[in-house]
């Protein structure tokens, strides 16, 4: 853990100017605001007083005033500002002002999840895989390449792109296991090592803003969104998760045929149940079930396997002598979700698989977008929400998420997304008035 003197004497020994107090509102967008190192201790000590009535789903205007508590363990140089006038972040558990932790704050409802694990004697490691593309500019879709997926090009500007923002994320102390080109073209990917699912969501929210700053720094754009191009592949997040106690993997066991415990089934089966339930928090946007459609290797059949990537949830083969890389794959998020919402609900449906016994069904190993619907009827394989609509229908009704949540997140979530699919349903598209003007 660090303290205070330590982040102290780490600001005046790399030259900091300034610091960046990082936090998120209820939709994952990063929020910030700059201090001068001189008020670093300070906020440390007391926090930082701002006015939370302009935040996407925080406080109403007459009861504005918010604290922003500096959290020590998230101190890190931001790598891309100059070195001459160094510049820091550190991530904030926003605070009301009699100190208190905030109920609107998506970081504390990730905390309040961890913390009902860590009372059954669990630790939650992440592990996601967040895709994204880079175009020529925001103003448009023109890739930079026509590469598929792991390809190499020679002169592979996209290459140098990703390991440049891997050396970046690296000097912030998150750790990259690999990078590579994705099915489609000019779409990428940098896996980060498996952490305990707090510093994951800080190291997520970095990892999206680094991808974009190393972007703009060689000319080009990058993007998280779900589905920015017809008939491509869209960009998932597949988060590979599991539990431990102490240092054993709570998911393995070497006598079962599939390697997994008893535990292990009963989260797996607690994320397929609660699947639909939890989908619009970790497929939030109109956009994101553009994604979620048959044809282009997007999870869309509440099932799991081992080796069918057809599947909402994949169990990689075990490996004798790794016991501790057992794990339950979750492939229907995608990147441009709220990390710690969506980290709080996947954690709570899995707990409550365990809690409650649930039983895990056989694994489907066929092909599920090969099968008919009558096959899928009879297999009891079920679909997720087909839209943004459907899927905060199913979250409304769900004590599950609002118990993970909290009232006041759940609620400004849904108003949020309902006021979303409004603006979306009532909008005249391009397509419509090329398609049906001409003939109506």
């Amino acid at each position: 853990m660090a303290t205070k003197d330590a982040v102290l004497k780490a600001a005046k020994e790399n030259n900091v100017k300034f610091v960046r107090l990082w936090f998120t509102d209820v939709l994952g967008m990063l929020k910030s605001f700059a201090i001068p190192v001189s008020e670093l201790e300070g906020a440390l000590d007391e926090g930082m007083g701002f006015d939370g009535s302009s935040i996407e789903g925080y406080c109403r205007i007459q009861e504005s005033d918010m604290i922003a508590m500096p959290d020590p363990n998230t101190f890190q140089i931001i790598p891309w500002r100059p070195a001459e006038a160094r510049v820091a972040r550190m991530f904030c558990d926003i605070q009301e002002p009699n100190g208190t932790p905030y109920a609107g704050d998506p970081r504390y409802a990730l905390k309040r999840v961890m913390k009902k694990a860590s009372d059954l004697g669990y630790t939650y490691y992440v592990g996601p895989e967040l895709e994204f593309f880079y175009f020529k500019n925001c103003n448009g879709t023109e890739p930079l390449d026509a590469g598929g997926y792991f390809d190499l090009t020679p002169l592979d500007v996209a290459s140098d792109l990703r390991r440049d923002t891997v050396f970046a994320l690296e000097s912030m102390g998150i750790k990259v296991e690999y990078s590579h080109h994705e099915v489609a073209p000019s779409q990428h990917e940098i896996d980060l090592r498996y952490t305990d699912a707090l510093t994951m969501a800080d190291a997520a929210m970095t990892y999206r803003l680094t991808v974009k700053e190393i972007a703009l720094k060689h000319g080009v754009y990058a993007t998280f969104m779900p589905k920015p191009m017809f008939g491509e592949n869209g960009s998932g997040m597949h988060v590979h998760q599991s539990l431990f106690k102490g240092s054993k993997n709570a998911f393995h066991d070497s006598k079962d045929k599939h390697g997994l415990s008893k535990i292990g089934k009963s989260y797996i089966a607690g994320l397929l149940k609660h699947a639909p339930e939890i989908c619009s928090l970790v497929a939030q946007w109109v956009n994101s079930y553009k994604r979620l459609v048959p044809g282009y290797e997007a999870p869309v059949y509440i099932s799991w396997a081992r080796r069918n990537r057809s599947a909402l949830v994949r169990v990689p083969m075990y490996k004798p002598g790794r016991e501790k890389a057992t794990r339950a794959e979750f492939r229907c998020p995608d990147p441009g979700c709220n990390p710690y919402l969506a980290f709080t609900v996947m954690l709570a449906a899995g707990l409550k698989g365990v809690e409650e016994n649930y039983e895990l069904a056989p694994p489907v190993e066929q092909d599920i977008f090969e099968m008919s619907e009558a096959e899928r009827e009879e297999a009891g394989i079920h679909a997720l929400p087909g839209s943004l609509a459907e899927a905060i229908a199913n979250t409304e009704k769900s004590a599950l998420v609002r118990e993970a949540l909290g009232d006041h997140i759940f609620n400004k979530f849904i108003d949020n997304k309902k006021v979303e699919w409004d603006a979306y349903r009532t909008h005249i598209s391009k397509m419509e008035i090329e398609k049906y003007l001409p003939i109506l």
